[in-house]
């Protein structure tokens, strides 16, 4: 018998999901992007509002919460939703609270009261293997009481299995795992090429078997095969104008075209609005959009200016996380409303948030990870791909590479990972941070955090696999031979380092932390440690600043400037449109004294992450703590894409940071006093905007 929610069939793994969790079970659901995971989570909130109990879901990105929590007040009603997010705190009592990971690891390691509480959910959990912010998700994990349901969303995992042991064990209760591998709305997968138009893989093979270029000993052509102006060489690149036409043509409109860079996000937006000849959606879509483009202008003021209002009209858009915050909810609105017919977007549109399409274009498979160029991973390709096909609407999502023939070689491999799913395991990042360190040193001692530390993903997973090595050793001695006797022994001392290692990387940054004055010789908290356990950002950075006293006799504006400075570099690609005051140049001097100091680059060294110091930032923060307006600041830097989301973020993490200082000073009530009014100064237009 079919069950029905909120007037529509369950799928068989959302019923499956349910049922569990009615039964008191926590579970973990792996099934690809756009199969409706999140009706899982929308059944565990309004549960546990039912039942006059407590709920809070968490993401790894603040557009997926800020997305969450205006469903759930639609939902619910504006009176039972809170948001959380460091940026926002909106009805903090809320009976459902939707916040950022981080937010709840702060809640779990102060303490707070969490009697009431019946469920978390953990969207995206596989974010647990992000380097930078995955340890928050298994400190969450660890630190939770027992009695509260885990609810895990997740991509496919080929590690699935041993996933959710590690979440059985560390939550000292059976985690039910669920798998949907088939999608509602099936994925078909095609190429675009000029040469061609869209093609199937096979013709898109032929083709590139037929234009590879000749040997360099063939004789015929030693140039490689083509004439002069069609290589770039001459060659004809297929252009995204190229690849709408193509789409437009198919009607398999809308579209999201992914791009890495958010200067071809703009870039290509225009080119499509000026070359494509007109616009993409029909004249009564058109005539809403002009009432909604005209409802929206006094809000956006100069945000929305005459070029952007002729490309939305045009039912064309794009989306990135630099854009100003009300422009991107402003383009989300219109995607939601169906007013956008296509969308040029990086990878940021593609994560949890509900907005599917007839059809998704891939610019390139190529990304750069921070470190090198290298192919896509399957999850980031199906994360994206998954957005292709709108349930009850599209027999079929359309995935469209546009790539040249000659393209082809070096990524076939890579294509048939796609193609057969072959998904990368999710692996553990733990590491905790200084300041995790000190407040469970503070509250819990250490051995307390040994059992923290032992009972993480990583430590886990090493600890089964020396075991497996010790397995493997006492097999070999058993064979009595010089050589297996000597393999065992390397087999033995691989187990028991594998064993203690997250244990031993610990106990580094504690003997760290001694050595540079944090903690005396029992643990016992010097002014340093007593910093730290307030800093969360630039944590050895901020707590250095505050010991050497040059922040003390700055105003607040200033201050406000160098916190910015701590917590966000100018956007890349952006240069300073100022001359800098010899002021500045002195206090920037004095500072980076300050961060090039053995306390902060050893942090370096231990954490392997960079320390954040963007001395230009000071002027632009301080801008905008004297109250400037964001479309002032956005004058004195020049740069080719839209910035103004990226000089949100960065004001946004110095607001959290004048938070974390006001803790830090909270015995000096003029000083705590003086943060408090720097807080309230920021905290206006557009940092303060549920974007």
């Amino acid at each position: 018998m079919s069950v029905e929610y909120r007037g529509f069939v369950l799928d068989r793994f959302q019923e499956e999901a349910i049922g569990h969790l009615q039964e008191e079970r926590s579970v973990l659901v792996a099934a690809p992007t756009g199969t409706g995971k999140t009706v899982i989570a929308d059944w565990i909130v309004e549960d546990a509002l039912k039942r006059g109990m407590q709920v809070i879901y968490t993401a790894p990105i603040k557009a997926l919460s800020n997305q969450k929590f205006r469903d759930y007040c639609r939902l619910h009603g504006e009176d039972k939703v809170g948001l959380v997010t460091g940026d926002l705190v909106i009805r903090r009592n809320a009976p459902c609270l939707v916040m950022t990971t981080e937010i709840l690891r702060n809640m779990l390691l102060a303490a707070d009261p969490m009697d009431d509480l019946r469920a978390v959910v953990i969207d995206e959990i596989h974010f647990l293997d992000d380097r930078e912010r995955g340890t928050v998700w298994e400190e969450v994990l660890i630190y939770l009481p027992q009695h509260v349901l885990i609810v895990a969303l997740s991509a496919t995992l080929p590690n699935l299995d041993t996933f959710a042991a590690w979440l059985s064990f560390v939550r000292e209760r059976p985690v039910e795992v669920i798998v949907e591998q088939k999608r509602a709305v099936p994925l078909d997968y095609w190429f675009a090429t000029k040469a061609r138009g869209i093609c199937t893989s096979d013709e898109f093979e032929q083709l590139a078997r037929l234009t590879a270029p000749r040997a360099p000993n063939d004789r015929r052509d030693r140039r490689g095969g083509r004439g002069r102006g069609d290589h770039d060489d001459g060659r004809v690149r297929t252009s995204p104008v190229d690849v709408l036409r193509m789409i437009d043509r198919k009607d398999w409109l809308p579209l999201l075209y992914f791009v890495f860079s958010r200067a071809d996000a703009e870039r290509f937006a225009f080119a499509a609005s000026r070359r494509f000849g007109g616009t993409l959606i029909d004249r009564k879509k058109g005539l809403e959009l002009q009432e909604r483009i005209a409802a929206a202008a006094p809000e956006l003021g100069p945000a929305l200016d005459n070029a952007l209002r002729e490309l939305y009209s045009n039912g064309i858009a794009f989306h990135h996380a630099g854009l100003h915050v009300q422009l991107k909810a402003f383009v989300e609105e219109l995607y939601e409303a169906r007013l956008i017919a296509v969308l040029f977007c990086t990878s940021t549109f593609a994560l949890g948030i509900n907005m599917p399409a007839r059809s998704v274009a891939f610019h390139g498979l190529m990304k750069f990870d921070g470190t090198e160029v290298k192919p896509l991973p399957t999850r980031g390709f199906m994360q994206k791909a998954g957005r292709a096909g709108r349930r009850g609407m599209d027999e079929a999502g359309h995935v469209v590479i546009r790539m040249d023939p000659e393209e082809l070689g070096e990524l076939k491999p890579v294509i048939e990972r796609y193609r057969k799913q072959v998904y990368e395991p999710v692996r553990s990042s733990f590491s905790l941070s200084f300041h995790s360190i000190v407040n469970l040193l503070e509250r819990h001692g250490l051995e307390p955090i040994r059992r923290v530390v032992d009972r993480s993903f990583l430590s886990w997973h090493l600890v089964q696999q020396s075991r497996e090595q010790l397995k493997r050793a006492e097999v070999l001695e058993q064979h009595g031979g010089k050589q297996e006797a000597k393999e065992a022994r390397k087999l033995r001392n691989r187990a028991e380092s594998s064993s203690s290692a997250c244990w031993e990387e610990l106990q580094r940054k504690r003997n760290f932390l001694h050595t540079i004055g944090y903690l005396d010789d029992e643990d016992g908290f010097n002014a340093g440690a007593r910093i730290l356990r307030h800093i969360q950002i630039a944590e050895i950075l901020m707590t250095e600043l505050v010991l050497s006293g040059e922040l003390e006799g700055l105003d607040m504006p200033t201050l406000f400037g160098v916190l910015c400075a701590c917590s966000g570099d100018l956007p890349r690609g952006a240069q300073p449109n100022w001359q800098t005051s010899r002021k500045d140049r002195e206090l920037a001097a004095t500072l980076s004294h300050v961060r090039m100091n053995p306390a902060v680059t050893g942090s370096e060294a231990i954490t392997g992450m960079p320390v954040t110091w963007s001395p230009d930032m000071i002027t632009l923060g301080r801008a905008w703590a004297e109250g400037k307006p964001l479309v002032e600041i956005l004058m004195m830097i020049r740069s080719t894409t839209d910035v103004s989301g990226t000089l949100v973020s960065n004001f946004r993490r110095a607001k959290d940071l004048i938070s974390q200082l006001r803790e830090v000073y909270d015995e000096l009530p003029d000083r705590a006093n003086a943060l408090r009014d720097l807080l309230r100064s920021v905290s206006r237009d557009e940092v303060e905007v549920v974007d």
